[in-house]
Order: structure tokens, then C-alpha cells, then sequence
């Protein structure tokens, strides 16, 4: 295979993935009807050569170079309020979601918010709520992952964090899902080292946890375990060198069958670095990579044959075992830190972040059923 991968994909949306495609951004906004977008992205991302290349494409195009970058790594309701604001105030028709997936997730709630009255936390994913949403005002939007992890991209919900209880909410509605994906490798060569080892450890999280979940959905196991084999393929390349852009646009394809992949459902890795991360600001994708090792302990019995069944496909030999000695051998060669203790983060607060896990929707997926006190011993294993 050469560096030049390109495809265009309709599943499970318009995907547009190839080196330079970013040249395509006005066309997308366009297709989608829109005259005057606002590109959100967060604050690091703001004032990159990437961003301004995007901004001059649109504004070359006639739809202006409007962008609303106040962000936070985890994004939350004053940023969603604020991002409204400037949505409305500026007249626009459409949002260009651009970054990794805390500019992604807000883009794309600013786009869904744009058109409701009711407050974000009434579209929880929880039962149907989503159907509560008024789907009128509901902006079109162009996702532009900078990343390869989140997949937040191909995906219909945003994590948003309560700024009051520190809690993150998953909101969802169909129409999170942006109309047209642009998936660029050249604008990943820059991520550096350690935000390509968290992202693409976020990816195989995603595959991993959704192979394991218990749910039925054999398309979404499918999906998952070839998205775990690019990983295991592309991402110490695109690790060892950032330029390698046929690893950079595997990991790009990674990211978003991961995100695809998990309608099955997640587990406990999410459950845990859900709070971790709003307690402690964590980098998503890393803290997955540090509790990984404890929850696969934690639900060997349960998904003994099916990771072996993994294993074998991924040419790993051993089973079980085996695929767990390459979770550690993977984790070592990208520099994930050991434990949570080795994070920085004290076994202090082990009762707060259990009650927060078992809560979070990420639990149910889990094929070890999360109680208060298993999930106690759990987090314990992970310092």
C-alpha cells in the first residue's frame, strides 16, 4: 500500500479520507447548503498554520473565515453556551468541527443547540430523550478530525462535562452525525509525540471495548477487530514517525471504525477515565491506555474465548495471555505511564470516582456487571 491512500466512504456517512483533501472544505460546506459557517476548533489549535490553511479556504471560497476557539481540553456547558452565542451572533448556517474531539464534540453540540430552547442536559443519551429535540434548527456540519482517535467524527453524541458537578453527559441525537467527514493525514503529521500514542491508544480502546461488550451487534464486532489490527499494524509507525503518511491515514480509518464499533456498547476502561478525566483533567485516550491492562484482569472470565479468537486474527500468539503480554508491550513502547499513581493521581479519592463510574453509560457495556465494591477493587488495581 502506498502513502497515498484516498476513499471516499458513504458509511456511515460522507467520508472523505486522503493526503490534501482539506482542499475540499468549501465544496463540503457548500453541499451541505451552508453560506457563512463558523469553524470551531479548541484554543491550542487556534492559531496553527492547519487551522489558518482551513480558515483561508473558506474565506477564498466567499464564506467567510469566522472561528470560535474558546474551548477546554474537556469541553463543557459554559463553552457550549458560549459557542450558541457566537453562532447566533454571527448570523451562521452551518458548523465546521475542526480538531480532535474536544473541538469535534462541541462543534457539533453547537450545531444541535443552535436550534433547541430546552437546556443540553434534557438530551442526555438516555431511553429516547433525544427525541425531545426540535430538529428544525439543527445546523448542517463539516467534521475535520486533526487527530486519529476520538472518532468523534463519525460519531452521533458529544461528551460534554457539567461545569457545576464536574460530571461528563453523553448528548445524543441522530443529527450529531456531521454530513460530510473530511479525513486529511497531512494534518495529523504535527500531533505530537505523546497526543499520537493517547489518540491512537483512544482508538484501540474503542475497538477493544466494543469487540468484548456482550450486546449482539456482529457488524460492530466486525468493524472492531480490523480496526484493532490497523492499530497494531500503523500506530508505533505513525509513533516512530510522525510523517509516515500511509500510518497517519490508518490511523485515521482506525479512529473512525472505533467510534463506528462502539454502538456495541463500552466497558470499564471508559467508565473509569470518564471521571478520572472530569476529576482530574486526564488526557482521554492516555488514561484508557493506563486502566487497560487492570480491566482486562478484571473481566477475563467473561471474554477469555473471544480474545483469544482476537488474538488469533491479530497474529498474536498465546490467547488470552498473549494478547495481554502485547497490551503491555504496547503500552511500554509508546511511553504510557504504568499505573495511575505513576499519572500523578493519588488513591485518595477511590469512593468518589467508583460511585461516578458505575453511573457512567459506558458501565453498562462492561461483560463484567460494575457493582460499587468490585469496581472499588478495580480502581485499587489501577494505582
Amino acid at each position: 500500500m502506498s502513502s497515498n491512500i484516498t476513499a471516499n466512504w458513504s458509511y456511515p456517512t460522507a467520508f472523505k479520507l486522503g493526503r490534501g483533501r482539506i482542499k475540499e472544505l468549501a465544496d463540503a460546506c457548500k453541499s451541505l447548503g451552508m453560506k457563512k459557517p463558523l469553524l470551531i476548533t479548541d484554543r491550542g489549535l487556534a492559531s496553527m498554520a492547519i487551522t489558518n490553511t482551513a480558515l483561508d479556504i473558506l474565506a477564498d471560497a466567499g464564506l467567510g473565515r469566522a472561528i470560535f476557539a474558546d474551548v477546554d481540553p474537556n469541553p463543557n456547558d459554559k463553552n457550549l453556551a458560549a459557542g450558541v452565542k457566537a453562532f447566533k451572533d454571527g448570523g451562521h448556517d452551518g458548523v465546521v468541527a475542526f480538531g480532535g474531539g474536544s473541538g469535534l464534540d462541541l462543534g457539533k453540540c453547537v450545531a444541535f443547540m443552535a436550534g433547541q430552547t430546552r437546556p443540553v442536559w434534557d438530551f442526555e443519551d438516555i431511553g429516547d430523550w433525544w427525541t425531545r429535540a426540535s430538529v428544525d434548527g439543527i445546523a448542517p456540519i463539516v467534521a475535520v478530525p486533526t487527530t486519529a482517535g476520538t472518532g468523534s467524527e463519525v460519531g452521533r453524541a458529544s461528551v460534554i462535562t457539567n461545569s457545576e458537578t464536574h460530571v461528563k453527559k453523553i448528548i445524543f441525537h441522530p443529527k450529531f452525525l456531521p454530513g460530510v467527514v473530511i479525513a486529511d493525514p497531512e494534518l495529523t503529521v504535527g500531533m505530537p509525540k505523546i497526543i499520537t500514542a493517547g489518540t491512537g491508544m483512544d482508538a484501540f480502546a474503542h475497538c477493544l471495548e466494543a469487540y468484548s461488550s456482550p450486546f449482539y451487534h456482529p457488524m460492530s464486532a466486525g468493524i472492531a477487530l480490523e480496526g484493532m489490527r490497523l492499530v497494531k499494524e500503523f500506530l508505533p509507525r505513525a509513533y516512530k514517525e510522525g510523517t509516515d503518511l500511509e500510518a497517519r491515514a490508518n490511523m485515521m480509518s482506525a479512529a473512525a471504525m472505533g467510534a463506528v464499533a462502539f454502538q456495541k456498547g463500552l466497558g470499564a476502561i471508559h467508565a473509569l477515565s470518564h471521571p478520572i478525566g472530569a476529576v482530574y483533567n486526564t488526557h482521554h485516550g492516555m488514561t484508557n491506555a493506563v486502566v487497560m491492562p487492570a480491566v482486562l484482569r478484571f473481566n477475563r472470565s467473561a471474554i477469555d474465548e473471544k480474545i483469544s479468537r482476537a488474538a488469533a486474527y491479530l497474529g498474536i500468539s498465546g490467547g488470552f495471555d498473549g494478547f495481554y503480554d502485547y497490551v503491555l508491550q504496547l503500552r511500554a513502547e509508546l511511553g504510557v505511564p504504568d499505573s495511575l499513581s505513576a499519572m500523578g493521581i493519588k488513591p485518595d479519592r477511590i469512593d468518589e470516582l467508583s460511585a461516578m463510574a458505575i453511573e457512567d453509560p459506558s458501565a453498562g457495556g462492561n461483560p463484567v456487571k460494575m457493582t460499587l465494591e468490585n469496581t472499588k477493587a478495580l480502581f485499587k488495581d489501577c494505582f
